[in-house]
């Protein structure tokens, strides 16, 4: 039976703001769209068909009735919502997309085995106009968390920063590049906050093979790597999503951003050359993991899965004076950037780059 009801639009989708790369001009490459992904096979037994249209609750435009779901209050990104069961009074959180989208949106839930650091789907819910999914509710995200402590000690950060790391390797040995890779994309799931999830896979793209070669340059300003703005033709989208976790993991131990700028093309340049400062407070085994990841090349990076092999996880956070060998010819890290986290930065996580 075809459903002709009309459900009213909980929240417009996020719209990342476009960069204009003219002012680059190693950065004008053209760019194709992605291919539409088929929904898997037997994917999503949740998934379910609205049997009516969202309804008001209680007269509040605010609040929606979403099957068996209240849709309470919006969050920043506009496409997100807190909700709650009726029946068990359980917490979710909701995540809105236009239905149209829904086989590109879904299809990487059912590529990937479940793994304890990459959140789960708990139902699925497609109406005419939009399809609503609904995760396990988050506790807090990692780039709040670091805001507020300013940065983390080297062993909540080796704690912390080991399970991203398994998240991105295990979506990249089953053939998820994440492209938008960021601190906010991690939430905790314990009061504690000792647990992290990656949140969605919102942005993320499916690979058909062993080749991970990508050309679209997508991805947040502050953590896109340099190969991404001077890519000619393609660049490795694993390898990018390593560079981010490097920019992830300094802006855990040093409380900014490695590549800081108010003007975008600035911003850009900065993250070209690849040069930037590490305190000396760090260990270096730290020192030395940071450097791994954030390595102009994309080559010379570590893959996610050896990042768990590093000694700094291997053996939490490493204090001893023992140093990693670096690539011959690596340029000392000399630039100095303010130590501040400052209102632009917050700017830049919510600001996408999207070409």
């Amino acid at each position: 039976m075809s459903l002709n009801m009309q459900v009213t639009p909980v929240g417009s989708p996020h719209r990342k703001k476009r960069l204009d790369f003219e002012e680059i001009p190693d950065a004008e490459t053209p760019k194709p769209k992605r291919p539409r992904l088929s929904l898997a096979s037997g994917f999503f037994p949740c998934l379910q068909s609205l049997a009516q249209s969202p309804s008001v609750v209680e007269q509040d435009s605010r609040i929606l009735q979403i099957g068996p779901y209240i849709l309470l209050e919006p969050r920043e990104d506009g496409h997100s919502y807190t909700a709650v069961h009726r029946h068990t009074e359980t917490e979710y959180s909701c995540k809105v997309y236009p239905a149209r989208c829904y086989p590109e949106t879904t299809a990487p839930y059912g590529r990937l085995p479940p793994h304890p650091n990459v959140a789960q789907v708990a139902e699925v819910i497609q109406g005419d106009q939009n399809v609503y999914i609904f995760f396990p509710p988050g506790r807090g995200d990692m780039h709040s968390h670091v805001r507020r402590c300013k940065r983390l000690p080297e062993g909540e950060a080796a704690a912390l920063f080991r399970q991203m790391a398994g998240a991105v390797a295990h979506c990249h040995d089953h053939g998820v590049v994440l492209r938008d890779l960021k601190l906010r994309k991690f939430v905790f799931v314990d009061r504690a906050r000792t647990k992290l999830v990656l949140e969605n896979l919102e942005d993320s793209c499916l690979l058909s093979g062993p080749d991970d070669s990508l050309a679209d340059k997508h991805g947040c300003p502050a953590y896109v790597g340099p190969e991404i703005l001077s890519a000619k033709n393609s660049y490795s989208g694993k390898a990018a999503d390593v560079w981010s976790l490097g920019v992830v993991l300094y802006t855990m131990l040093v409380g900014r951003y490695p590549f800081l700028d108010t003007e975008p093309a600035m911003l850009f340049s900065r993250i070209r050359r690849g040069v930037f400062s590490i305190p000396d407070g760090l260990s270096p085994k730290a020192r030395c993991l940071v450097r791994c990841l954030l390595r102009k090349n994309p080559s010379e990076r570590l893959t996610a899965q050896e990042i768990l092999l590093h000694p700094w996880l291997a053996s939490g956070a490493a204090t001893s004076e023992d140093s990693c060998k670096t690539p011959s010819g690596e340029r000392r890290l000399e630039q100095v950037v303010p130590d501040t986290w400052s209102q632009k930065d917050e700017e830049e996580e919510e600001e996408g780059l999207q070409s």
